[in-house]
């Protein structure tokens, strides 16, 4: 293995019912990652960031590889807040269909640190590509650094992410990395505040020339999911960018669920229930069918606090 990319220390091996008759050995290990990325000004920056990776013993080897992106809070406090990002349990829905799992808690984010590089300006004049363009290099260090597992394929790779993201993952579907063959945007987006501007994010015709620019080169199928009740993006903006990205040349499908509790961008975490029948199926198309059965997965009541979605 590459030495940038050697693993710090293991946090955690635990043991998880996946059927009713059988128990499979699933892991939570964490490393730190070397990472140079560029910002918005051309200035490089090297730090580490911190990667959680899951794997799943019964799983067949070697395993396609799915990189899954957390969010970006509003506010400072709120992205120190996030700690290490993990998503234990839609990592456990993705093992289920044989994947490695790496959820990399970027840089200006809880325990990574760092600058703010993804900051994309004042609310009426945002500069959208550099902030997603800064998360992407940090997707694709992720990816090489976990396909040089033993135990992980090089060339079944399927990008994910929540709201920022989930536009992360449309950025990095548009840059064809080597290996990558589906892409999934839950609720992807930026630039949205509920508190302040609920369903009105910060110059939307900027977001949807950024979004449907992705479209122009990105060849592998892409899966957008929001709900009617998203508190961040609305009902009609998420459509607009989707049919953007459709006119400049991207596949995919676009599908949107009804209101989820009280502000449905945070389907993700607190609704699993909803967007499992639609990604499995996704996924079963891609060649991703279902190692094991699902288990019954009710709504949760609040997301950890590694885990709240933001935009």
């Amino acid at each position: 293995m590459d030495r940038r990319f050697s693993i710090s220390f293991v946090v955690s091996t635990v043991l998880l019912a996946l059927a009713a008759s059988a128990y499979a050995r699933v892991h939570e290990e964490e490393f730190d990652l070397p990472v140079q990325v560029t910002d918005a000004y051309g200035k490089r920056i090297a730090q580490p960031i911190r990667v959680t990776v899951w794997s799943d013993d019964a799983n067949p080897k070697p395993a396609p590889v799915m990189v899954l992106n957390h969010g970006r809070a509003p506010d400072a406090e709120g992205r120190q807040k996030l700690g290490r990002a993990r998503y234990g349990d839609a990592a456990r829905f993705f093992l289920r269909r044989g994947f490695i799992v790496a959820v990399p808690t970027r840089i200006g984010y809880g325990v990574s640190g760092g600058e703010d590089l993804e900051s994309s300006g004042p609310c009426q004049r945002k500069s959208y590509p550099p902030a997603f363009a800064v998360a992407v290099e940090q997707v694709a260090a992720t990816l090489e650094a976990v396909r040089q597992r033993p135990d992980a394929a090089k060339d079944r790779s399927v990008i994910a992410g929540q709201s920022f993201g989930g536009a992360t993952a449309l950025a990095t579907a548009s840059r064809n990395l080597p290996g990558v063959v589906a892409a999934i945007n839950f609720a992807g987006g930026s630039g949205g505040n509920p508190k302040n501007q609920p369903g009105r994010p910060c110059a939307p015709h900027l977001l949807e020339s950024t979004l449907g620019s992705y479209g122009k080169t990105a060849r592998v199928p892409v899966l957008w999911l929001y709900a009617q009740n998203d508190q961040y993006f609305g009902p009609t903006y998420p459509r607009e960018w989707f049919d953007a990205f459709k006119a400049a040349g991207g596949q995919g499908e676009f599908i949107q669920f009804p209101p989820q509790g009280e502000d449905g961008h945070l389907t993700f975490v607190r609704f699993p229930q909803t967007w499992h029948p639609p990604v499995a199926a996704f996924l079963e198309r891609q060649g991703f069918p279902a190692l094991r059965p699902d288990t019954p997965v009710q709504a949760a009541t609040a997301p950890t606090k590694n885990e709240v979605s933001h935009e």
